[in-house]
């Protein structure tokens, strides 16, 4: 009897032990997630610094909280205990990120007044895709970061490649490194057309156009388009918000696409970009109930937009961290080279069609 007594207090010993240890491991486990959550806030905040500095103003936060990243990759090396919250940054925020930026297309201008321009988007997503992957291919770039580029270029830059990273199946890396460059590139082509613009000879309108339709991203039309005056810029965000809103049929292009090809892999399915219908319905709220239904000031729209900005460059943070800057000589330059001749051809079939 004192045998059994003492064998079910063992038990209950044990028992009690077993639940505590999971109890500490589960604790554990919630703080590292954190953890990692919060070294992609403290980084993207320190990108967001970085930005102020002379020289690195004109590049912007994602990038610069990306180099922070990489430098960081290969000094300290990746960060593995707080891998599980790092990976949420990096995957969650970043589809969180796409879905907030819908709120950045305004339907109801596309429709009313951008329509029109759709037609000059998508013969430059298709130009810039096409071109990129043929350059590449002939130049024997890495088919995979190519590709980002050349949809990175045609589309909206760092928001086109993190949309459709996850339909590509590309890895961490190459989006890292696509956003940075796209950063980089663009920033410069933003920049060269401020200094052209004073001996084009173009129109207001038409400069803005030429922006709009040629350069990598929204940011980077503000840019360069602001100088040209009111006109330049509302006609060049226009014409961007056109190559936006042609990112979601162009997503379901290339499921449609990787799918036919079998290039996500034998027995491996595509899962459905649920976070592109996220960005339609914030889209089409922003458009229609934020502001006129439901009433809102300029500064929480502007707040809205900073937060997404901020959420993405946490996102770009997680994806900088698997960078191993060993690898990116020999894999990141041929695709660099063709996006760059892409983008220079790009701006020329652009100011000739304008």
């Amino acid at each position: 009897m004192a045998v059994q007594t003492k064998q079910g207090t063992a038990s209950l010993y044990n028992e009690m032990a077993k639940k505590k240890t999971n109890e500490t491991e589960k604790t554990t486990s919630t703080g590292r997630w954190l953890g990692g959550i919060a070294f992609t806030l403290v980084v993207a905040l320190l990108g967001y610094v970085l930005a102020k500095v002379p020289g690195f103003d004109h590049v912007g936060p994602l990038a610069c909280a990306i180099v922070l990243a990489v430098v960081y990759r290969q000094i300290w090396g990746y960060p593995e205990q707080l891998r599980t919250g790092i990976q949420f940054s990096a995957k969650r925020l970043l589809r969180l990120a796409i879905i907030l930026y819908g709120l950045k297309l305004n339907m109801d201008v596309v429709f009313h007044q951008g329509l029109g321009l759709l037609a000059y988007d998508a013969g430059v997503i298709a130009f810039s895709i096409g071109l990129t992957v043929l350059l590449a291919k002939w130049m024997k770039a890495d088919a995979s970061l190519s590709l980002l580029l050349g949809v990175g270029t045609g589309v909206c830059g760092a928001a086109a490649i993190a949309a459709v990273s996850p339909i590509l199946k590309t890895r961490d890396e190459d989006t890292a490194i696509g956003v940075g460059i796209i950063a980089l590139v663009g920033t410069i082509f933003a920049v060269g057309y401020t200094i052209l613009r004073p001996f084009l000879p173009l129109t207001p309108t038409s400069y803005g156009i030429w922006s709009g339709i040629s350069l990598h991203e929204i940011a980077h039309v503000a840019l360069a388009a602001a100088p040209g005056g009111q006109d330049a810029l509302a006609i060049g965000l226009l014409a961007k918000l056109g190559r936006v809103l042609l990112l979601v049929p162009l997503s379901f292009i290339l499921m449609a696409w990787m799918k036919k090809t079998g290039r996500a892999g034998a027995g491996t399915k595509i899962g459905f970009p649920w976070f592109l219908i996220g960005f339609i319905v914030m889209s089409f709220f922003g458009s229609y109930v934020m502001g006129n239904v439901i009433p809102v000031s300029d500064g929480f729209k502007d707040g809205i937009a900073t937060l997404t900005t901020f959420i993405l460059t946490m996102a770009m943070v997680g994806l900088g961290l698997n960078v191993n800057l060993r690898d990116l000589r020999t894999k990141a330059l041929r695709p660099l080279i063709a996006m760059s001749i892409t983008s220079v051809l790009l701006s020329v079939l652009a100011y000739v069609l304008v």
